[in-house]
């Protein structure tokens, strides 16, 4: 049975702090959930696959309200992400879904932009580094569709939603 006096929260730990953070909720006995992405590190000797955060500086503690301060009182745990003046929750079928996602091979982006049509972006790597445009729409993450200034033409183009800023 489901306790309904228990959600999901997102919780914002202190800089390059997640896993430590999800290690010390753990051994609290406080339910923590910290998305991790394997990713390719670069060094001048050689390339070695870590796994990080997915979302940098972010964990969920699954909890009940009277538990908000012993969460608050563990080593890394910066804040509450708050949403209209109240601790923000997730549903549950949000993070079942996050799980979901990154059981796969999936290569997952996650970037900061809310970016909407009409909207004029710089695209700011790939090979279309430097162009300016109009977002037209976004087809999936990978294939956006871009007005390129003063042409009239509305050109389709496989980059990232990621390489795109708003400016």
């Amino acid at each position: 049975m489901i306790d309904q006096n228990y959600r999901w929260y997102p919780v914002c730990t202190r800089s390059r702090a997640e896993k430590k953070a999800h290690e010390e909720l753990t051994r609290k006995g406080i339910s923590s959930y910290l998305p991790l992405k394997k990713t390719v590190k670069q060094w001048s000797d050689r390339k070695k696959i870590v796994e990080e955060a997915l979302v940098k500086s972010y964990l969920f503690v699954y909890i009940s309200a009277k538990e908000y301060a012993e969460v608050l009182m563990t080593n890394g745990i910066a804040r509450f992400i708050y949403f209209s003046s109240q601790i923000a929750s997730i549903p549950e079928q949000q993070i079942n879904d996050l799980k979901l996602l990154l059981a796969t091979d999936a290569d997952l982006e996650v970037f900061e932009y809310d970016i909407k049509p009409g909207e004029r972006v710089l695209i700011k790597a790939g090979p279309f580094k430097g162009i300016l445009a109009e977002l037209v729409s976004i087809q999936n993450k990978q294939r956006i569709i871009l007005r390129l200034q003063n042409m009239g033409y509305a050109i389709e183009i496989n980059t990232s939603v990621a390489f795109v800023e708003p400016i």
